[in-house]
């Protein structure tokens, strides 16, 4: 078992523990190879392990509390993030301990913030999952490929010009962006990296005179070579980046707070002043340009044509036995038929009855229901498309259900409703709108332990800052940004309910108003109509009508006569 493999190093470097986190060296979401899951099987995209001599711990947040239960509570004691902070857990032990960790996965203000009071930290360059995480797939090899203006609305050297303007206006020599979609946004490039966004692994300096150092595994970069608009890059092994360092000219040095390394932080302050901060190009790159959301836009209805066939099939068609990987895949198929669909944004979510209780549920062997006619089904998934990225949750029953699960449906779609009419002049950070969608919900003692919305990307991560509508986000909301609408409820081992779509702020006529991307009807069957308004119901009927006016030429009759219907 590989928790015994790291148990034996930690008494080999004669440390008291050893700091395992979800993040590969590139800090993506999406991360490969998984270290985390080889060591604790918990299959989750945020989490982090602290491996002790006689105790195991995996702290999460509230989105996969019961999903760690079940998937490591055997050797793990499980704790949820931000209720249980490392340190205070740590403090508890009967010593102060020596933690062992990989300075390439850790950045310095996540350690602080999280170990440095109540433990020592002792840097380890033999990364202690490498023994055994060979057996994963390291990434794909194939080259790095561009995206033209076209598609992104930008040229890739009108960014890099807005950018020097930021570094000489405060007076930055040098500016280190270590997250790889930042390095994609900046220079219109993409890659096949990740599992579930198109993210080149590669880091980029750029400095105050113009001058970009690109740097990443050179076989994935020969496409770009090749491109005579990057002719002026420079391109840099991997490998020679303490080497790249020490040619640099400047003083003042600015890296990313939340994503560059112990290890590299400590190179650059070899030899220049360094200042820490969020990357700048967070901001520029949530705010869409007319290109982007026009391309976002039609993208959503290629899926919401294939997410509306599958829910009418799902509920109205399907006579087999259909199991939740079954209806996963038969999902896959519907968006398959679009020219422009290339893979998943993120593992689907397709949970039925108890399961979908458990937040991020992913079917496995072991998991896998069949769907039952009493029970609701959760379906929550998204697509990367040429070009753009899409996520969608929906709730479904097959008969009539409890007035206690449609007025809990009501409940969540009245938060919904709420965030899509939300005043933005008024209400224009991500923690105000968050009351509006909890709002039903807490009246009656209920709410949900995750957001109500991300920010999400365009053609990259369908997670994306620096805005989101959730309990602590400050960020103001521009034209331009995208985010998800997604409150929910769950009844623990008994069902789950999410109502997903995807929103951007729009302008209109000076005033900030929220437009929905997402196109697919929501259960009519699950909703107490004496729980919502007038001006709820008519916001039902305007959206159910604005469904079927730009899908119904991609329908078949009994689809169509289905979706008006609805209105």
């Amino acid at each position: 078992m590989h928790i015994k493999i790291v148990k034996r190093l930690i008494n080999f470097y004669d440390i008291d523990g050893y700091i395992i986190p979800k993040n590969d060296e590139y800090f993506s979401e999406y991360s490969n190879p998984n270290r985390l899951k080889a060591v604790t099987g918990f299959t989750g995209s945020a989490g982090l392990a602290i491996i002790l001599k006689t105790k195991n711990y995996l702290f999460v947040d509230g989105r996969y509390t019961l999903q760690a239960q079940r998937q490591s509570g055997s050797n793990f004691n499980i704790f949820e993030v931000p209720k249980f902070n490392p340190k205070f857990v740590l403090k508890k032990s009967a010593k102060f301990l020596k933690l062992g960790f990989d300075p390439s996965l850790f950045t310095s203000n996540f350690l602080r913030k999280n170990f440095s009071e109540y433990c020592s930290l002792i840097p380890i360059k033999e990364n202690f999952t490498n023994r055994f995480i060979n057996q994963f797939n390291r990434g794909s090899k194939n080259s790095f490929f561009a995206l033209n203006e076209k598609i992104t609305g930008e040229r890739w050297q009108s960014k890099v010009s807005r950018l020097i303007k930021y570094l000489k206006k405060r007076k930055v020599h040098n500016l280190y962006i270590s997250a790889p979609e930042n390095v994609a946004w900046l220079l219109n490039i993409r890659g096949y990296d990740n599992p579930n966004s198109p993210i080149p692994n590669c880091k980029l300096i750029l400095q105050n005179t113009g001058k970009i150092h690109l740097i990443a595994d050179v076989k994935k970069l020969e496409k770009i070579k090749k491109i005579k608009i990057y002719k002026k890059l420079k391109f840099i092994k991997k490998e020679n980046f303490y080497k790249l360092l020490l040619k640099l000219e400047g003083e003042k040095f600015q890296i990313d707070e939340s994503t560059c390394s112990v290890l590299e932080e400590n190179l650059i302050k070899n030899n220049f002043k360094v200042t820490k901060t969020l990357d700048p190009i967070y901001k520029l790159k949530s705010i869409k340009n007319s290109v982007e959301i026009n391309n976002t836009k039609n993208i959503h209805i290629d899926d919401g044509v294939a997410v509306t066939k599958f829910l009418y099939w799902i509920k109205y068609k399907n006579k087999k036995k259909i199991t939740e990987i079954g209806a996963e895949k038969k999902l896959e198929k519907f968006r398959k038929k679009s020219s422009k669909y290339l893979y998943p944004s993120f593992e689907t979510i397709s949970a039925s009855g108890s399961n979908g209780s458990i937040i991020h549920y992913k079917a496995t062997k072991n998991s896998n229901k069949i769907l039952n006619f009493k029970d609701l089904y959760l379906c929550d998934s998204g697509g990367q498309y040429k070009y753009g990225t899409t996520d969608i949750t929906r709730t479904i029953c097959f008969s009539n259900q409890s007035r206690k699960i449609k007025e809990n449906f009501t409940r969540v779609l009245k938060g919904h409703i709420a965030v899509a009419k939300a005043n933005l002049n008024k209400f224009n950070k991500g923690n105000a709108i968050d009351k509006l969608a909890r709002y039903s919900l807490k009246i009656k003692k209920l709410d949900y332990s995750h957001g109500t919305g991300h920010g999400v990307g365009y053609f990259l991560n369908v997670h994306e800052g620096p805005q989101a509508i959730s309990k602590f986000n400050t960020v103001k909301l521009e034209d331009g940004m995208i985010l998800s609408n997604e409150p929910g409820y769950y009844k623990k081992n008994k069902y789950g309910i999410r109502i997903e779509n995807l929103i951007y702020v729009r302008k209109n006529k000076k005033k900030l108003q929220f437009e929905n991307l997402t196109l697919a009807p929501i259960d009519k069957d699950l909703i107490d109509f004496k729980l919502l308004s007038i001006e709820e119901k008519q916001y039902l009927h305007e959206y159910h009508k604005r469904v079927y006016l730009k899908l119904k030429n991609y329908l078949n009759f009994e689809e169509k006569i289905w979706l008006k219907n609805l209105f």
